[in-house]
């Protein structure tokens, strides 16, 4: 018979346990979620150097700098900044600069890349 969520030895039961470390997980990961957009809003404040420094920092715990510089400008993964005139129409459509970098955690997008696009005159 379990008394307090633990057996009669005393020891605590599996199901005390599970909550305790489910509380635990949940915890950790709402701290982790906080100093991430802390680094990111640090980032967009910083020197070139810390920037460097905390995006290595990020990237060796799965949280990735997205830049598009040459990709296809895509809306749905890309927030466009501005553009930029060119006459080589092969380049239209596509990212001429990233004004912002984006991030990615573990493949979920935590905000998009701020780009520049190149236009057709």
């Amino acid at each position: 018979m379990s008394v307090n969520g633990t057996d009669p030895t005393g020891v605590a039961s599996d199901d005390g346990v599970e909550t305790i470390a489910d509380e635990l997980l949940d915890q950790a990961l709402a701290e982790r979620r906080a100093l991430v957009q802390l680094c990111l809003y640090a980032l967009d404040r910083a020197s070139a150097g810390v920037v460097e420094r905390i995006e290595e920092g990020l990237s060796s715990i799965g949280v990735v700098a997205l830049r598009a510089d040459g990709e296809r400008f895509d809306p749905s993964l890309h927030e466009a900044g501005g553009t930029v005139p060119t006459d080589d129409l092969s380049l239209q459509g596509l990212v001429a600069e990233t004004e912002v970098p984006g991030f990615c955690d573990r493949g979920r997008v935590l905000r998009a890349p701020i780009v520049t696009v190149y236009t057709a005159r």
